[in-house]
């Protein structure tokens, strides 16, 4: 079993960055394709970004693509988004997840997630 432990987020401006990381409990990170995701009130989870379990195969959403970056650290067990150019509609709740599936696609494991406020 795995346990995630997201920090990093706050309240930053538009055009600002944030760095959020999520660590990992347990010896068997790697094993475990990483994953964020987003939430905003009223919205629908969306999904972001994933990083292979080492750290190549990475793939962003369209809406992410230039400005976030996924990046993993398997010997702390650390996987880290940082977002760059933020927008207001970038608010939400920021999750990661660990997928144990051969395609990285469906995911077992989930942090409480932080939360993320975009001032305009």
């Amino acid at each position: 079993q795995v346990q995630l432990v997201e920090s990093g987020g706050g309240l930053v401006h538009a055009g600002g960055s944030l760095k959020l990381s999520c660590a990992a409990s347990g010896r068997t990170f790697n094993r475990y394709v990483m994953g964020w995701f987003r939430q905003a009130p009223w919205k629908e989870r969306e999904f972001l970004e994933r990083i292979g379990r080492n750290g190549g195969l990475t793939y962003y959403t369209d809406s992410v693509k230039v400005r976030f970056t996924i990046s993993r650290d398997n010997a702390k067990s650390t996987v880290e988004l940082q977002m760059n150019s933020l927008k207001p509609e970038d608010a939400a709740g920021y999750y990661c997840a660990a997928s144990a599936s051969l395609g990285g696609t469906a995911y077992d494991y989930w942090g409480q997630g932080t939360q993320v406020t975009v001032s305009s």
